[in-house]
Protein backbone atom coordinates (compact mmCIF):
# COMPACT_ATOMS: atom_id res chain seq x y z
CA UNK A 1 0.00 0.00 0.00
CA UNK A 2 2.90 2.40 0.50
CA UNK A 3 5.19 3.11 -2.48
CA UNK A 4 9.01 2.35 -2.30
CA UNK A 5 11.72 3.91 -3.81
CA UNK A 6 14.46 2.42 -4.89
CA UNK A 7 18.17 2.81 -3.24
CA UNK A 8 21.02 2.58 -4.57
CA UNK A 9 22.10 -0.40 -2.84
CA UNK A 10 19.56 -2.44 -4.75
CA UNK A 11 16.65 -2.72 -2.21
CA UNK A 12 13.26 -1.00 -1.74
CA UNK A 13 12.93 1.54 1.00
CA UNK A 14 9.23 2.60 1.77
CA UNK A 15 8.26 6.13 1.21
CA UNK A 16 6.63 6.62 4.63
CA UNK A 17 7.63 4.91 7.81
CA UNK A 18 6.77 5.46 11.84
CA UNK A 19 9.43 7.95 13.30
CA UNK A 20 10.06 7.11 16.99
CA UNK A 21 12.36 10.07 18.37
CA UNK A 22 10.37 11.51 21.33
CA UNK A 23 7.92 8.16 21.90
CA UNK A 24 8.08 7.68 25.24
CA UNK A 25 8.46 4.10 27.58
CA UNK A 26 4.82 2.33 27.77
CA UNK A 27 3.43 3.67 24.30
CA UNK A 28 5.79 3.20 21.59
CA UNK A 29 5.73 -0.87 21.58
CA UNK A 30 1.72 -0.23 20.96
CA UNK A 31 2.56 2.29 18.39
CA UNK A 32 4.83 0.21 16.45
CA UNK A 33 2.46 -2.80 16.24
CA UNK A 34 -0.42 -0.29 15.38
CA UNK A 35 1.04 1.17 12.78
CA UNK A 36 2.54 -2.14 11.36
CA UNK A 37 -1.05 -3.36 11.75
CA UNK A 38 -2.47 -1.30 9.48
CA UNK A 39 -0.02 -1.58 6.80
CA UNK A 40 3.47 0.58 7.64
CA UNK A 41 6.66 -0.72 6.63
CA UNK A 42 8.82 1.16 7.86
CA UNK A 43 10.51 1.77 11.24
CA UNK A 44 12.89 4.83 11.82
CA UNK A 45 15.05 3.84 15.27
CA UNK A 46 18.05 5.41 17.32
CA UNK A 47 20.18 4.21 19.87
CA UNK A 48 19.71 7.69 21.20
CA UNK A 49 16.14 7.66 21.49
CA UNK A 50 16.39 5.10 24.26
CA UNK A 51 13.37 3.17 23.06
CA UNK A 52 14.54 0.35 20.87
CA UNK A 53 13.95 -2.03 22.97
CA UNK A 54 10.14 -1.19 23.10
CA UNK A 55 10.33 -0.88 19.41
CA UNK A 56 11.75 -4.18 19.38
CA UNK A 57 8.62 -5.98 21.35
CA UNK A 58 6.39 -4.04 19.02
CA UNK A 59 7.70 -5.86 15.74
CA UNK A 60 8.21 -8.93 17.54
CA UNK A 61 4.53 -8.84 18.80
CA UNK A 62 2.73 -7.56 15.11
CA UNK A 63 5.13 -10.37 13.50
CA UNK A 64 3.62 -12.91 15.33
CA UNK A 65 -0.28 -11.58 15.89
CA UNK A 66 -0.46 -10.44 12.13
CA UNK A 67 1.68 -12.98 10.37
CA UNK A 68 4.17 -10.20 9.11
CA UNK A 69 7.72 -11.42 8.00
CA UNK A 70 10.75 -10.00 9.36
CA UNK A 71 12.05 -9.24 5.40
CA UNK A 72 8.59 -7.23 4.79
CA UNK A 73 9.48 -4.74 7.19
CA UNK A 74 12.39 -2.21 6.91
CA UNK A 75 14.33 -1.02 10.19
CA UNK A 76 16.62 1.95 10.27
CA UNK A 77 18.84 2.68 13.37
CA UNK A 78 21.87 5.56 13.74
CA UNK A 79 25.28 5.67 15.38
CA UNK A 80 25.31 7.98 18.24
CA UNK A 81 27.88 10.47 18.47
CA UNK A 82 29.87 8.72 21.58
CA UNK A 83 30.94 5.60 19.24
CA UNK A 84 32.46 7.49 16.27
CA UNK A 85 35.61 5.41 17.35
CA UNK A 86 36.08 2.79 14.73
CA UNK A 87 36.63 0.27 16.77
CA UNK A 88 32.96 0.79 18.21
CA UNK A 89 31.06 1.07 15.35
CA UNK A 90 29.93 -2.74 15.51
CA UNK A 91 29.69 -2.62 19.80
CA UNK A 92 27.23 0.37 18.82
CA UNK A 93 25.42 -1.54 16.23
CA UNK A 94 24.93 -4.38 18.16
CA UNK A 95 23.78 -3.08 20.73
CA UNK A 96 20.87 -1.47 18.84
CA UNK A 97 20.74 -4.71 17.06
CA UNK A 98 20.13 -6.66 20.53
CA UNK A 99 17.65 -4.20 22.01
CA UNK A 100 15.49 -4.50 18.65
CA UNK A 101 15.96 -8.28 19.07
CA UNK A 102 16.73 -8.63 15.46
CA UNK A 103 19.20 -10.37 13.40
CA UNK A 104 19.94 -7.79 11.11
CA UNK A 105 18.75 -4.10 10.61
CA UNK A 106 18.01 -2.49 6.74
CA UNK A 107 19.90 0.10 7.22
CA UNK A 108 22.31 1.74 9.90
CA UNK A 109 23.11 5.82 9.86
CA UNK A 110 25.62 8.13 11.20
CA UNK A 111 23.41 9.96 13.30
CA UNK A 112 25.55 13.21 13.57
CA UNK A 113 28.99 14.25 12.00
CA UNK A 114 29.73 15.91 15.63
CA UNK A 115 31.91 13.87 17.54
CA UNK A 116 31.37 13.14 21.55
CA UNK A 117 33.81 12.16 23.89
CA UNK A 118 34.15 8.31 23.34
CA UNK A 119 32.25 6.63 26.30
CA UNK A 120 28.63 4.96 27.33
CA UNK A 121 27.64 8.42 28.49
CA UNK A 122 25.75 9.74 25.89
CA UNK A 123 26.12 13.41 26.73
CA UNK A 124 29.30 13.80 28.13
CA UNK A 125 30.06 17.54 29.91
CA UNK A 126 32.85 19.54 31.74
CA UNK A 127 32.43 21.18 34.78
CA UNK A 128 30.60 24.15 33.24
CA UNK A 129 28.10 22.02 31.91
CA UNK A 130 29.36 21.72 28.26
CA UNK A 131 29.47 19.22 26.07
CA UNK A 132 32.70 17.74 25.35
CA UNK A 133 33.63 17.08 22.01
CA UNK A 134 35.73 14.95 19.83
CA UNK A 135 37.21 16.47 16.78
CA UNK A 136 40.08 14.09 15.92
CA UNK A 137 37.92 11.10 13.95
CA UNK A 138 37.82 11.48 10.32
CA UNK A 139 34.22 11.10 9.24
CA UNK A 140 36.25 8.66 6.64
CA UNK A 141 37.10 6.64 9.24
CA UNK A 142 33.24 6.14 10.46
CA UNK A 143 32.52 5.26 7.15
CA UNK A 144 35.14 2.58 6.31
CA UNK A 145 33.77 0.74 9.52
CA UNK A 146 30.12 1.24 8.54
CA UNK A 147 31.35 -0.33 5.62
CA UNK A 148 32.83 -3.22 7.49
CA UNK A 149 29.06 -4.09 9.04
CA UNK A 150 27.75 -4.49 5.37
CA UNK A 151 30.84 -6.55 4.11
CA UNK A 152 29.91 -8.64 7.51
CA UNK A 153 26.43 -9.00 6.37
CA UNK A 154 25.11 -7.37 9.83
CA UNK A 155 23.56 -4.01 7.89
CA UNK A 156 21.72 -4.49 4.66
CA UNK A 157 22.45 -0.91 3.63
CA UNK A 158 24.32 2.24 5.11
CA UNK A 159 23.58 6.20 4.51
CA UNK A 160 23.92 9.17 6.97
CA UNK A 161 21.87 11.86 8.53
CA UNK A 162 22.23 15.89 9.14
CA UNK A 163 25.10 15.61 6.79
CA UNK A 164 25.85 18.70 4.65
CA UNK A 165 27.09 18.61 0.38
CA UNK A 166 30.54 19.47 1.30
CA UNK A 167 30.79 15.82 4.35
CA UNK A 168 29.20 13.63 2.23
CA UNK A 169 31.04 15.02 -1.18
CA UNK A 170 34.49 13.83 1.27
CA UNK A 171 32.77 10.43 1.87
CA UNK A 172 31.90 9.87 -1.56
CA UNK A 173 35.39 10.28 -2.31
CA UNK A 174 36.55 7.34 -0.69
CA UNK A 175 33.71 4.73 -0.41
CA UNK A 176 33.62 1.71 -1.72
CA UNK A 177 29.66 1.50 -0.85
CA UNK A 178 27.54 4.76 -1.27
CA UNK A 179 25.88 5.90 1.53
CA UNK A 180 22.06 5.03 0.42
CA UNK A 181 20.31 8.16 1.69
CA UNK A 182 20.93 11.31 3.88
CA UNK A 183 18.17 11.82 7.01
CA UNK A 184 17.48 15.63 6.95
CA UNK A 185 15.23 18.18 8.91
CA UNK A 186 12.56 18.95 6.07
CA UNK A 187 9.06 20.34 6.16
CA UNK A 188 7.64 23.41 4.70
CA UNK A 189 10.12 26.30 6.41
CA UNK A 190 13.01 24.53 5.40
CA UNK A 191 12.31 22.14 2.28
CA UNK A 192 16.18 21.62 1.93
CA UNK A 193 15.23 21.99 -2.39
CA UNK A 194 19.72 22.48 -2.76
CA UNK A 195 20.18 19.49 -0.90
CA UNK A 196 17.47 17.61 -2.55
CA UNK A 197 19.12 18.72 -5.79
CA UNK A 198 22.43 17.79 -4.44
CA UNK A 199 21.53 14.60 -3.31
CA UNK A 200 19.62 12.87 -6.52
CA UNK A 201 22.89 14.30 -8.89
CA UNK A 202 24.58 11.46 -6.46
CA UNK A 203 21.97 8.61 -6.60
CA UNK A 204 21.20 9.48 -3.02
CA UNK A 205 17.64 9.52 -1.45
CA UNK A 206 16.41 11.76 0.88
CA UNK A 207 14.57 11.12 4.90
CA UNK A 208 12.86 14.32 5.95
CA UNK A 209 12.60 14.32 9.85
CA UNK A 210 9.91 16.60 11.49
CA UNK A 211 8.31 16.31 8.15
CA UNK A 212 4.94 18.09 10.38
CA UNK A 213 7.45 20.69 11.55
CA UNK A 214 8.09 18.90 15.04
CA UNK A 215 5.98 21.52 17.39
CA UNK A 216 6.47 19.14 20.10
CA UNK A 217 10.04 19.66 20.39
CA UNK A 218 11.50 19.78 23.63
CA UNK A 219 12.89 23.46 23.07
CA UNK A 220 9.60 25.16 21.22
CA UNK A 221 8.68 28.18 22.48
CA UNK A 222 5.26 29.80 22.35
CA UNK A 223 5.76 32.43 19.97
CA UNK A 224 7.24 30.28 17.05
CA UNK A 225 4.77 29.67 14.33
CA UNK A 226 3.11 26.41 13.56
CA UNK A 227 2.95 25.06 10.18
CA UNK A 228 0.00 22.88 10.97
CA UNK A 229 -1.98 25.74 12.30
CA UNK A 230 -1.41 28.32 8.90
CA UNK A 231 -4.82 29.12 7.34
CA UNK A 232 -3.55 28.68 3.61
CA UNK A 233 -2.23 25.33 4.46
CA UNK A 234 -5.59 24.30 6.30
CA UNK A 235 -7.43 26.00 2.87
CA UNK A 236 -5.62 23.46 0.50
CA UNK A 237 -6.33 20.24 3.36
CA UNK A 238 -10.30 21.60 2.97
CA UNK A 239 -10.20 21.05 -0.64
CA UNK A 240 -9.26 17.87 -0.96
CA UNK A 241 -11.06 16.50 2.38
CA UNK A 242 -7.82 15.91 4.09
CA UNK A 243 -6.08 17.26 7.14
CA UNK A 244 -3.24 19.95 7.13
CA UNK A 245 -0.89 16.68 8.29
CA UNK A 246 -1.69 14.97 5.02
CA UNK A 247 -1.12 17.46 2.81
CA UNK A 248 2.13 18.04 4.38
CA UNK A 249 3.09 14.54 3.82
CA UNK A 250 1.77 14.03 0.92
CA UNK A 251 4.09 17.09 -0.50
CA UNK A 252 7.16 15.34 0.68
CA UNK A 253 6.09 11.88 -0.58
CA UNK A 254 5.35 14.04 -4.22
CA UNK A 255 8.73 15.20 -4.58
CA UNK A 256 10.52 11.63 -3.65
CA UNK A 257 11.05 12.15 -0.32
CA UNK A 258 11.26 9.61 2.20
CA UNK A 259 8.93 10.86 5.54
CA UNK A 260 9.06 8.64 9.11
CA UNK A 261 6.63 11.11 11.21
CA UNK A 262 6.27 10.46 14.89
CA UNK A 263 3.44 9.54 16.92
CA UNK A 264 1.82 7.41 19.66
CA UNK A 265 -1.72 8.16 18.70
CA UNK A 266 -3.80 5.59 16.96
CA UNK A 267 -5.85 7.55 15.29
CA UNK A 268 -2.79 10.04 14.16
CA UNK A 269 -0.90 7.03 12.73
CA UNK A 270 -3.66 6.14 10.71
CA UNK A 271 -4.47 9.50 9.21
CA UNK A 272 -0.19 9.85 8.42
CA UNK A 273 -0.90 6.38 6.66
CA UNK A 274 -4.08 7.92 4.65
CA UNK A 275 -2.19 10.19 2.27
CA UNK A 276 -1.60 8.51 -1.04
CA UNK A 277 -5.05 8.54 -2.35
CA UNK A 278 -4.80 11.73 -3.54
CA UNK A 279 -2.66 14.31 -5.68
CA UNK A 280 -1.29 18.15 -5.00
CA UNK A 281 -1.38 20.58 -8.00
CA UNK A 282 1.17 22.74 -8.80
CA UNK A 283 -0.57 24.99 -7.36
CA UNK A 284 -0.90 23.73 -4.36
CA UNK A 285 2.79 23.04 -3.78
CA UNK A 286 3.75 26.41 -4.77
CA UNK A 287 1.51 27.98 -1.32
CA UNK A 288 3.27 25.38 0.73
CA UNK A 289 6.66 26.30 -0.45
CA UNK A 290 6.35 29.80 -0.22
CA UNK A 291 6.91 29.13 3.60
CA UNK A 292 10.87 28.17 2.82
CA UNK A 293 12.62 30.58 4.79
CA UNK A 294 15.68 28.14 5.54
CA UNK A 295 13.65 27.84 9.15
CA UNK A 296 15.80 24.70 10.74
CA UNK A 297 13.99 23.94 14.12
CA UNK A 298 15.97 21.19 15.35
CA UNK A 299 18.94 22.43 16.66
CA UNK A 300 19.66 21.75 19.79
CA UNK A 301 20.31 25.58 21.64
CA UNK A 302 22.40 26.85 24.52
CA UNK A 303 22.57 30.02 25.85
CA UNK A 304 21.30 31.47 22.71
CA UNK A 305 23.17 29.75 20.52
CA UNK A 306 23.53 26.53 18.21
CA UNK A 307 24.84 24.44 21.15
CA UNK A 308 27.36 22.47 18.86
CA UNK A 309 28.44 25.55 16.84
CA UNK A 310 31.81 25.36 17.57
CA UNK A 311 32.62 21.46 16.41
CA UNK A 312 34.51 21.73 13.47
CA UNK A 313 32.19 19.09 12.17
CA UNK A 314 28.81 21.02 12.84
CA UNK A 315 26.73 20.51 9.96
CA UNK A 316 24.82 23.76 9.27
CA UNK A 317 27.13 26.72 8.41
CA UNK A 318 27.61 25.73 5.27
CA UNK A 319 24.56 26.84 2.87
CA UNK A 320 23.42 23.02 2.51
Amino acid sequence: MVPNVKLSSGYDFPILGLGTWKSQPGEVAKAVKHALKIGYRHIDCAYVYENESEVGQGIKEAMEEFNIKREEIFVTSKLWSTFHHPDDVEMAFKMSLNALGLDYLDLYLIHWPTAFLRGMNMFPRDENGDLIYDASIPLTDVWKAFEKLVEKGLVKSIGLSNFNAKQIKSLLEVAKIKPVTNQIECHPYLAQKKMIEFCKENDIVVTGYSPLGSPDRPWATPEEPVILDDPRIAAVAEKYGKTPAQVLLRWQTQRGVVIVPKSVTPARIEENFNIFDFSLTDEDIAVIESFDCNGRIVVPMKNGRARDADHPNYPFNDEF
